[in-house]
């Protein structure tokens, strides 16, 4: 039989995985609200979303600004995370690079609106920024890489090139429900197909 301090140890690592796994479900929920509905959706939308109450939301993230920054890097690292993964799993690496164009398009029009969700803190913005290149340049630069040394694409173009370019192609994309991002940014890849 277990003594009392290792019942109470136990438990603490449960209720501490559970926390972890609610804030997983709360990032995933507001991430999919953001993209349909925009930074500014109500919280009881995201909450409704996740299956929790608003006051669950509210206790891992205080404000509006808090869980768009959650959010965000929550977004981040599994953009990053997603692309030696697509490499691995992919038909080829310019397959990998289509479907990590994919989640990256998903990923900026969520980001759409973070500037004015953090207006009150530009340092905190341009240090997310920062991260944002630390992380997903190096992984973009890997999948054109690997898609140049496969013979699929032509050879010269920059990961953060490329990412600017997909960038400005969402820009303005949640303002007009005609303007498909996504069928641009494949005609874009395309392009890097005939560069050979």
């Amino acid at each position: 039989m277990p003594s009392a301090s290792e019942s109470k140890g136990a438990s603490a690592r449960s209720t501490r995985s559970d926390a972890v796994r609610n804030r997983q479900v709360l990032l995933d929920a507001a991430a999919e609200v953001f993209v349909a509905s925009g930074v500014d959706a109500p919280i009881r939308e995201i909450a409704a979303r996740a299956g929790v109450g608003t006051g669950t939301v509210y206790r891992h993230f205080p404000t509006r600004a808090d869980l768009v920054v959650a959010v965000y890097r929550h977004q981040v690292e599994a953009c990053a995370e997603a692309g030696p993964a697509l490499l691995a799993d992919s038909a080829s690496p310019f397959a990998a690079l289509h479907a990590w164009a994919g989640l990256f398009v998903d990923f900026l029009v969520t980001k759409h609106g973070l500037a004015d969700a953090m207006r009150a803190d530009s340092g905190g913005f341009e240090a997310l920024h920062a991260y944002f290149l630390d992380r997903l340049v190096p992984v973009c630069a890997q999948l054109l890489d690997a898609a140049a040394d496969a013979g699929e694409i032509g050879p010269g173009t920059g990961a953060y090139e490329l990412m600017r370019g997909i960038g400005n192609l969402c820009a303005g994309s949640g303002d007009d429900p005609r303007y498909d991002p996504r069928r641009l940014v494949g005609l874009l890849l395309q392009g890097l197909r005939q560069a050979e």
